[in-house]
């Protein structure tokens, strides 16, 4: 076998021990972060928030992340940087104990800060690992990094259920072993990472290294990027008022317990892991830029009814609101990349960066909003979001992103 071949051949096959092991770390790093929302209801009460302090603690974790992803993004294109892996989950962990033992709303800030440096540092460059593993699978491997952080994100309601509500904020602390574990994984993870940085590049016979897609002129590529762009505002906006607002909404308005709403809250986010999971296989068969139109629009019937129903119809109404929606982010991921190829790094921090800003945006100024009116009001007005979704149809075509 040739040098040439030695090379080629593992840029076409798909690593999977360094998905599962991303996989895993997204999990851990999504559970620790899903601490912050878990603790609302309990934060609520204890330290008696209004609802614009909660939607500014999630504001600020996510903005923090959102700010610097896609410089990290950008750092890593230019110079490929493994050991930064392990270095961003330090900062989660000082996140998470500082949290644990926050006495005040405003060392509650600081500490959700430092989880959302961890989150701005773990995603782009964890996302840049999935690209380099994934082989000719793309949607697939995108699809087993993300469904970690989704599932992570759906055991948050699960510890307010059955650890928070007993043990209240101090039962934070025992998240120090998921990001001691995190770094010894990332570890592993720089290292595989280093390895495959360090083989040259075989070169693309249909692009170059920072250009755009070969079928499509800057200026449409220009508008493909501000389309997908406005679906990440409309699914991770709607997202926000879920994850933050809708056991509030179970708890005000249905009269559910605490814990109760929780297990609400964790079929949603269940829901969105199995969606996250499919869409990525799915738009491999199916062309990226199906499932991300039919994904967005197809959730609208099922948010526009959630407000009217009752507490038996909201929670499969939430469930099928969930796995619709959530097979999008991915696959919108996978179709920037390919939209500019050689800038995986800055395209992964953009839009993981635009997720978490978009979500803290919206969980602020609905926060604002629910203080001013009403919980009620807050689920019927975002009902109305994933109808954005129909700009898909003015993508381009999957084939002409390859060229074809």
């Amino acid at each position: 076998m040739s040098k040439a071949a030695s090379v080629a051949v593992p840029a076409a096959a798909t690593v999977f021990p360094i998905l599962f092991a991303i996989s895993v770390v997204h999990l851990l790093n999504d559970t620790m972060q899903s601490t912050v929302s878990a603790l609302f209801p309990i934060l609520r009460e204890s330290q008696h928030l209004s609802f614009s302090q909660i939607g500014l603690i999630a504001f600020v974790m996510n903005m923090t992340a959102s700010v610097l992803q896609p410089l990290v993004g950008w750092f890593s294109d230019a110079k490929p940087r493994p050991y930064i892996l392990p270095i961003g989950v330090c900062f989660t962990l000082i996140g998470v104990f500082s949290l644990a033992l926050a006495p005040n709303f405003v060392t509650i800030l600081l500490s959700v800060i430092s989880i959302g440096i961890g989150s701005a540092v773990f995603h782009p460059e964890s996302s840049r690992v999935a690209y380099l593993a994934a082989g000719s699978s793309r949607g697939l491997a995108q699809s087993i990094f993300q469904v970690g952080g989704n599932i992570g994100s759906s055991l948050g309601p699960i510890m307010t259920a059955l650890i928070f509500v007993k043990l209240g904020q101090r039962g934070v602390i025992w998240f120090v072993i998921a990001a001691l574990l995190s770094i010894l994984i990332q570890t592993f993870v720089a290292r595989w990472y280093a390895a495959r940085s360090a083989q040259p590049r075989v070169a693309s016979p249909k692009r170059r290294d920072g250009a755009g897609a070969p079928g499509l002129s800057g200026g449409r590529i220009a508008f493909a990027i501000s389309i997908l762009v406005l679906l990440v505002f409309s699914k991770h906006v709607y997202i926000s008022s879920i994850t933050s607002f809708y056991s509030f909404y179970l708890i005000d308005d249905y009269g559910v317990s605490t814990g109760g709403a929780q297990w609400y809250l964790f079929a949603f986010l269940a829901a969105s892991a199995a969606g996250t999971f499919i869409g990525g296989p799915m738009a491999d068969r199916f062309g990226r830029r199906n499932v991300i139109w039919l994904s967005i629009i197809g959730t609208a019937p099922f948010s526009l009814l959630l407000p009217y129903a009752n507490l038996f119809w909201s929670g499969v109404l939430c469930v099928c609101a969930g796995f619709v929606l959530s097979s999008a982010f991915s696959i919108i991921v996978v179709y920037a990349q390919e939209l500019l190829p050689g800038k995986v790094g800055l395209v992964s921090g953009l839009f993981f960066g635009l997720a978490f800003g978009l979500g803290g945006l919206g969980s602020a100024l609905l926060g604002t909003i629910a203080d001013a009116t009403s919980i009620a009001f807050i689920m019927k007005l975002c009902a109305f979001l994933p109808l954005i979704g129909i700009a898909a149809v003015l993508l381009p075509k999957d084939r002409l992103l390859r060229g074809a």
